[in-house]
């Protein structure tokens, strides 16, 4: 009596696993699929074999991408069993069309989530990657590589494809000329180990980080478009978070208002925008924070976030995060072109009120404001915080030693 192997499955009557099999054999070695045997190894047949037979095929060549029926062979043999070989296919990965080229649908894994999964390419190296690891004084050596989590039951796993030159993934760079992102200025692809990737994008973004200068009185005062900080930071969460079972790449979008850096996958289940805005983190890619993290490129989880947040701290404009069933953004604002913005905003009656009486004043106590307009200390706080923060006024004490002082460079606007 025949048992089942690691390429040889029974299956009692039709059923849609017999797809992931398929799809699992053509991933690796190939194998056999045998329709109308019990788990036993029991041949009980199939009662309308003909029909059973054009479900099978049919379904084995509308199910799964891409084609591989030339690699599938079928035989109904004479106790109405339906005999499936299957041969390694040639065009790897193949996977369930419904469900994409992601882990769901690809069959070949020795492991839970993708970095865990057995890479199709297992001829790999890592020059990048050791060049990476001894700049940040890290051991890299293949005695390493199973702690990491490179290698698992002997094979190369898709962290280390990711890790290695050969990665697949890439990063796409798109500097626009208009804010509506339609009219190319310049593009750039970045592919390699995800740390030439990460130096590449670096470099190439800071080009794109321009430097606005002021002056107030006799100092000059440089500020780049971006901090460079949060820029580091958006990036890294692309490259660490994303979901690589899709096959597209992490996008970058640059203009003159803003920087948006796009990458697959949404958040796990039970995470909010809100919950990432505030620093709550789960790692989709547990081992590959892990290598970023040895190598002090993150510090600890979800703190990345609120990094990008506390560097845009006193901005008139702060970052964004959309959140999709499949895409994760972090818009960065173009702080110079914010502060322009405001600068360029129509003062109210109640800003210019208060902005003539510091001039003749020099300054001023929160009563005598709200005596001024007539207005409640709530109202009072609002008008100047949106002045504080567009720069046209500053706050100097606390409690009843807070003053309110004009700064005489930033009124540029009249109603």
């Amino acid at each position: 009596m025949p048992f089942e192997t690691e390429n040889m499955e029974f299956k009692a009557q039709f059923t849609e696993e017999i797809y992931k099999e398929v799809i699992a054999f053509a991933n690796t070695d190939g194998g056999f699929v045998y329709v109308g045997i019990k788990d036993n190894g029991e041949a009980i047949g199939l009662s309308h074999v003909d029909e059973e037979y054009t479900r099978i095929t049919n379904g084995i060549r509308d199910a799964i991408l891409p084609d591989v029926t030339m690699f599938v062979h079928y035989t109904v043999q004479d106790d109405n069993v339906i005999r499936i070989a299957v041969n390694e296919g040639t065009n790897k990965p193949y996977y369930l069309k419904g469900k994409g080229l992601k882990p769901s649908g690809v069959f070949e894994s020795d492991g839970d989530n993708y970095e865990d999964t057995r890479s199709l390419e297992q001829n790999l190296t890592f020059n990048a990657a050791k060049a990476a690891f001894q700049c940040y004084n890290v051991e890299f050596s293949e005695e390493k590589y199973r702690v990491l989590g490179m290698t698992r039951n002997g094979f190369y796993t898709n962290l280390a494809l990711l890790l290695s030159d050969q990665c697949q993934h890439t990063i796409k760079i798109a500097v626009f000329r208009d804010v509506t992102c339609t009219e190319f200025r310049d593009s750039r692809e970045f592919g390699g180990s995800i740390f030439r990737q990460f130096e590449d994008a670096v470099s190439y973004l800071a080009l794109c980080n321009k430097t606005a200068s002021t002056i107030k009185g006799v100092i000059r005062t440089d500020k780049k478009d971006y901090p460079e900080e949060a820029i580091r930071e958006a990036l890294l969460n692309a490259l660490v978070h994303r979901d690589y079972g899709f096959s597209g790449s992490v996008i970058i979008n640059v203009n003159e208002e803003k920087m948006e850096f796009i990458s697959l996958g949404g958040l796990l289940p039970g995470l909010s925008a809100e919950d990432i805005r505030i620093g709550i983190s789960q790692p989709r890619n547990k081992n590959l924070a892990e290598v970023f993290h040895r190598l002090r490129l993150i510090e600890s989880y979800g703190t990345g976030i609120r990094r990008i947040y506390k560097s845009y701290e006193g901005c008139s404009a702060q970052p964004v995060i959309e959140v999709t069933a499949n895409a994760f953004k972090i818009v960065l604002p173009n702080q110079n072109e914010a502060s322009a913005a405001v600068s360029e905003k129509p003062l109210s009656g109640q800003q210019q009120q208060i902005l003539d009486y510091l001039a003749e004043h020099g300054q001023a106590a929160e009563t005598e404001l709200e005596n001024l307009l007539g207005i409640k200390k709530t109202r009072l706080y609002l008008i100047t915080r949106e002045m504080s923060e567009s720069g046209l006024l500053r706050v100097e004490g606390r409690g009843q030693k807070k003053r309110f002082v004009r700064v005489w460079c930033c009124d540029k606007r009249k109603e």
